[in-house]
């Protein structure tokens, strides 16, 4: 094995104990000499520690007596190992065989990326929970291609508007380039977070198909999840958009957030949005200053950030606004003319 491609591989559980068992078996058939494993338990209720010492004995266990979230117990694992490959691998995302081979080749088949995931499909393995996610020019991410059937998924590695943080390569230089998650986001939302700031730094993002993991996914998890969603969202946007294409959007996110308070009702989630709201104004002088860091770090165009953004409104997260009358095609023609005042 090529020293270059050594993982580390970084598992961050909570209550965790139910699924992290077979992942860490399925993971430790395909390690090679140099990979490291470390498993982050985010104060667990459970026997998750237990679990992971049996299943994985050669694995370093953290314990962390609060819960960091993903992104912050991912930092902690990222500093914990060395290998110049960082995985991170959530405990219910079982890896195929071959896996971790699969996703060792794009370290030379494409040397541009910062950043690739495998392809992720749902639990039996048949159909595909992301294959390379899909952000949408207002901020939102969801699961590209989910309920497809996996057979149908072209086996070539391709670029990606974002990659999924359920199987995660991040070469280490790119991580420390740009410094990885944001610990700030707790959870959802980084990995497309960290994608955007990688592309906006020069760096490619995209997906190794031939890698699978199968993982037990579902969208909706109340409350919190929207929260989060939302908030991070604005981190996101902030943050990341360069600012000529800040400024183009600013109408249009404004007038859209009348259509997603009237989606947020719809659906059960308007006391989620409003908090969210409320708490991207309570943070917005460090939203500035985040933004300061992360547009320093800048290497492309704004026509060139723009171009992996969709325009699709196909997705959960927009489906009650999908619904009123006009939204759609008056958002497309937005983006078009967007697009056009870029170049």
């Amino acid at each position: 094995m090529h020293a270059d491609s050594a993982l580390a591989v970084v598992v961050v559980c909570h209550d965790s104990a139910r699924e992290v068992g077979a992942t860490l078996a399925a993971l430790g058939a395909q390690l090679r000499p140099g990979d490291e494993v470390v498993v982050i338990d985010n104060a667990s209720r459970d026997d998750t520690t237990d679990v992971v010492r049996a299943a994985a004995p050669q694995a370093t266990v953290v314990e962390s007596k609060e819960n960091l979230g993903f992104a912050g117990g991912c930092h902690v694992g990222a500093r914990a190992t060395r290998a110049p490959l960082v995985l991170f691998l959530n405990p219910d995302a079982v890896p195929a065989p071959g896996c971790l081979d699969a996703l060792r080749a794009c370290v030379t088949e494409r040397p541009e990326w910062g950043a690739w995931q495998a392809l992720v499909t749902m639990a039996d393995g048949d159909l595909v929970n992301t294959a390379g996610n899909v952000v949408h020019y207002l901020g939102f991410g969801w699961a590209g291609d989910c309920g497809r059937p996996a057979a149908d998924v072209d086996g070539r590695p391709r670029e990606v508007g974002f990659c999924s943080g359920a199987a995660l390569v991040v070469r280490r230089e790119a991580w420390d380039a740009v410094g990885g998650f944001d610990e700030r986001y707790f959870m959802y939302g980084e990995d497309l977070d960290l994608s955007l700031r990688l592309r906006l730094a020069g760096w490619g993002v995209g997906i190794a198909p031939a890698a699978r993991v199968a993982h037990d996914y579902e969208f909706g998890k109340g409350d919190y999840k929207w929260f989060y969603l939302e908030r991070n969202r604005w981190w996101t946007l902030v943050g990341d958009y360069p600012g000529r294409l800040l400024a183009l959007l600013a109408p249009g996110l404004l007038a859209f957030e009348l259509a997603l308070l009237l989606a947020a009702w719809r659906g059960g989630w308007l006391r989620a949005k409003l908090r969210a709201q409320a708490a991207v104004v309570r943070s917005l002088p460090s939203m500035l200053r985040r933004r300061r860091a992360v547009q320093a770090t800048r290497q492309i165009a704004a026509g060139a950030f723009a171009a992996p953004l969709a325009a699709s409104l196909d997705s959960p997260y927009l489906e009650g606004a999908a619904r009123v009358p006009g939204v759609d095609a008056v958002q497309r023609l937005y983006w078009r003319a967007v697009r056009t005042a870029l170049g």
